[in-house]
């Protein structure tokens, strides 16, 4: 691959759901297994934000853990987990809500997570349904929190209800381009083709 990158050239390191229904419909595990394709991940995840407007990161379990730990790192923040039931050994407040796969689920937090006033930056992969981040902000603010952004990889249009009611509502950030976001509305990148016909590039990890 060039030396000379597009700024989202990560996101075609990411692969298709290959398992069906139930599963995500993309999978980012190369895109974090590349040193460069993580570290530009994070960089343009954190561009939007001014750290002296941040005290905590937060990051949904799990697939938020990856990204919200390496952004509060970057940060210099510390960084919070939102577990799924049953993970945490402490006292919580817990949250239903609607997976994107349609079964209902909870969340958990625990009750002396951050003082009232906190101000929280949320960071996950994506927003899908919205059900899982809507989860996450009643109990955040439950606590007193304050949601000053949501940094995610990419977030489907706004075909969804609560979805379009997140992104009005709250400062919300993805990575993808204007010109990529039908893919994303689609569930299927074009650099897609790549996995399925054998072709995806390795040379990525040079």
């Amino acid at each position: 691959m060039s030396e000379k990158r597009d700024k989202h050239w990560y996101l075609s390191l990411m692969a298709p759901n290959q398992k069906g229904p139930g599963f995500a419909w993309l999978d980012p595990s190369r895109l974090y297994a590349n040193q460069k394709a993580f570290r530009d991940c994070v960089t343009h995840l954190i561009q939007p934000y001014d750290p002296n407007e941040i005290d905590l990161v937060v990051g949904i379990d799990g697939a938020g853990f990856i990204l919200g730990a390496s952004v509060a790192t970057r940060l210099n923040k510390g960084f919070l987990t939102i577990r799924k039931e049953h993970c945490l050994c402490v006292k919580t407040f817990s949250e239903k809500y609607q997976h994107h796969s349609g079964g209902e689920k909870v969340l958990e937090i625990r009750q002396d997570a951050f003082p009232e006033g906190t101000r929280l930056l949320i960071v996950d992969q994506w927003i899908e349904t919205g059900g899982t981040m809507q989860a996450s902000i009643n109990l955040l603010e439950r606590l007193g929190g304050k949601v000053q952004g949501i940094a995610v990889i990419a977030i489907e249009s706004n075909t969804h209800k609560l979805t379009k009611e997140i992104t009005e509502k709250y400062k919300c950030t993805h990575l993808v381009p204007s010109e990529m976001q039908p893919e994303v509305d689609k569930q299927y990148f074009e650099s897609f083709k790549k996995f399925e016909e054998g072709k995806a590039d390795f040379a990525y990890f040079k």
